[in-house]
């Protein structure tokens, strides 16, 4: 792992703000040549501390009106279900977010669905065929208060 200075978390504040930012624009805001610049964003890049550049979507003008949060507990927790269950998980359009974690459930999801009709599809068609799901508890985001996807680096 490396260390990271001020210089690099500052890179990666303005990428994280804006990823279409130009080596000669980031260097221009932290008063540095490109070159410099230039080889820190590689080095975060080969670090994998910089994973991928991407662009953020908003999700209802794509039709994607309704977000679930789905508590998922497995019959079974050997190492063998539970990875079959995460590949699947993946394999799913609808899911944006997966987490394995403690407490009465197993995972949890992060789904986008168009409406409730297209829920039920992905609970019945989707998640309803993996071997071993034993209980789905949803809830419905009603209103996003915080959207970020920025990390704090300094």
């Amino acid at each position: 792992m490396i260390k990271l200075d001020k210089t690099d978390n500052r890179i990666l504040s303005l990428l994280q703000a804006n990823a279409k930012l130009t080596t000669k624009e980031i260097a221009a805001e932290l008063g540095l040549s490109i070159t410099p610049v230039y080889e820190r964003i590689k080095r975060l890049g080969k670090h994998k501390i910089i994973l991928k550049h991407v662009a953020l979507v908003d999700r209802k003008k794509i039709g994607k009106k309704l977000i679930g949060f789905c508590n998922v507990s497995l019959n079974y927790h050997n190492k063998d279900y539970l990875h079959r269950f995460e590949q699947g998980i993946v394999g799913f359009s609808e899911v944006l977010e997966c987490y394995h974690i403690t407490g009465k459930f197993d995972y949890m999801l992060k789904i986008a669905v168009e409406d409730m009709d297209a829920y039920h599809e992905f609970t019945y068609h989707h998640l309803a065929t993996l071997e071993g799901v034993g209980n789905v508890h949803t809830v419905f985001a009603m209103n996003e208060i915080k959207y970020n996807t920025a990390y704090e680096t300094e």
